[in-house]
């Protein structure tokens, strides 16, 4: 017996209403509701292996008015693992000056993603 789960597409403005078959192992058996191929690959994603941009802040010393630093990951990291990454971006600090963009830690959590300074600080 299979299952049917529902997820608004979030890759484009269309918000595609998608659903996919789900069999009681967890395979994907069809896809349906998608106008492109970034629907189907969402859906299937967000099954298997959701993922997430992580935005935050970071400490930041020797700038004149800020204290904090805006962060991201340049790419998703697994959800599973927000909570951690959370954890450990509390024992990071970043000395001013840093450029928008700039890596702050290269692979965060080991996930092949950077996380990169989000505003230039003198």
């Amino acid at each position: 017996m299979s299952k049917l789960v529902k997820k608004t597409c979030i890759v484009c403005p269309m918000g595609c209403h998608l659903e996919a078959e789900v069999s009681e192992s967890g395979e994907i058996l069809s896809v349906s509701g998608n106008t492109c191929k970034r629907g189907d690959a969402y859906i299937r994603d967000e099954l298997t292996d959701p993922r997430r941009t992580l935005t935050s802040t970071v400490r930041l010393m020797g700038a004149k008015d800020d204290v904090c630093l805006p962060v991201k990951t340049s790419g998703g990291i697994p959800k599973a693992k927000l909570f951690e990454a959370m954890e450990y971006l509390k024992t990071v600090t970043v000395t001013a000056p840093v450029t928008r963009g700039d890596v702050i830690c290269e692979n965060f959590l080991g996930e092949g993603v950077d996380l990169v300074a989000g505003k230039t600080v003198s």
